[in-house]
């Protein structure tokens, strides 16, 4: 083990750790914007800089290992300095349009803009950006006006889901992210599985469905299993009033050990059904061309009804059941038994396509 001195208290560590790993598991909160547990280590937004007795410089704690001896303070005045400045060169060129943003109060920046006091920027770089938002695809909103460049949606486009659909295009201060050969998400191998949203840590990338819907202090979040396919991924539906507006991913990897957060397409953007007023509450009858409402006792009798009678009719192996991946293995076990017990025909499939 390796020991170290953290703000006064003599600590232990083990050997190959970050400062910032060891201070997480300690409790001693370090701001962050371009780190995530998830991607690899880049130490580009200097949020997390210390002071470590002897060194010359702050340290980037996220990419800084620890070592035998070493007295690190996280909150030392030098620290608290280092950190406003660098929220007003990210505040010298952001939109501080707080109050219609939809990101708003889930918003990392906005968050440590009030924790340090940051109200405005001392520096001139010519105004915001003026990037136009022109992506026309249902699921993701860019606003790279609001991008600070953290490349976290880069990162987890290529490490968590393998698109590669986003680059950073040019460099220095013209440097922005990019979809594709500059274009829209469309025109890149872009899925649509918003990992990129769910690691921004601004404003820049957004879920567009949830625009308007609510703000997330409106929101109760409820842990619940994705019902689109097998595998079993965890997410948080995102309620208000009683009403799904939105979903969210839930990281912990005691909860979410199949995805960690991650989601395809239809388990981050297909809840709109939920709520959809096409949704169907009634089991329907067809006569004379015309559907009805009907109660589950008679839905049922004349499903029934006509099974009996297409067997006595055209046999047993007239009859098949199909499955479905979206129902848990439970529910699968009982179909099969009843289409080999009851209706007495081994036909049977199920589809899990996504």
């Amino acid at each position: 083990m390796i020991n170290l001195t953290i703000n006064g208290q003599k600590v232990q560590a083990r050997p190959g750790m970050t400062i910032l790993e060891l201070t997480r598991e300690l409790g001693i909160e370090i701001p962050t914007l371009c780190y995530d547990p998830a991607l690899r280590l880049v130490g580009s937004c200097r949020m997390c800089l210390v002071e470590i007795e002897g060194w010359r410089n702050l340290q980037a704690s996220c990419i800084a290992p620890v070592g035998e001896g070493m007295v690190i303070q996280t909150e030392s005045p030098a620290v608290m300095e280092a950190r406003r400045m660098v929220l007003e060169l990210l505040l010298a060129n952001h939109p501080q349009d707080c109050l219609t943003c939809d990101k708003s109060g889930d918003c990392r920046l906005q968050d440590y803009c009030y924790r340090y006091g940051v109200r405005d920027s001392r520096f001139e770089t010519g105004g915001t950006y003026d990037y136009p938002i022109t992506d026309p695809n249902p699921f993701i909103v860019r606003d790279y006006n609001k991008c600070i460049m953290c490349t976290k949606c880069v990162r987890a486009c290529e490490e968590i889901t393998g698109a590669n659909a986003l680059n950073v295009d040019n460099r220095g201060h013209k440097a922005s992210i990019c979809a594709g050969f500059d274009g829209t998400y469309a025109d890149s191998t872009c899925i649509f599985c918003g990992q990129c949203v769910m690691v921004c840590p601004t404003g820049a990338l957004t879920n567009r469905p949830e625009h308007g819907q609510a703000r997330r202090w409106e929101t109760k979040k409820v842990l619940t299993t994705c019902g689109y396919c097998g595998v079993g991924c965890t997410l948080e539906l995102n309620v208000k009033d009683d009403k799904v507006v939105g979903v969210t991913s839930d990281r912990s990897p005691n909860q979410s050990p199949v995805n960690k957060g991650a989601l395809c397409v239809k388990g981050r953007y297909g809840w709109e059904f939920i709520n959809h007023p096409d949704r169907l509450t009634d089991p329907l009858i067809k006569e004379n061309g015309e559907f009805r409402k009907a109660t589950w006792e008679e839905a049922l009798d004349l499903v029934a009804a006509r099974l009996t009678e297409i067997k006595q009719q055209h046999g047993a192996d007239s009859l098949m059941a199909v499955a479905s991946a979206r129902t848990t293995n439970e529910e699968n076990y009982v179909v099969q038994k009843f289409a080999r017990a009851v209706l007495g025909t081994n036909n049977i499939d199920h589809c899990a396509r996504l």
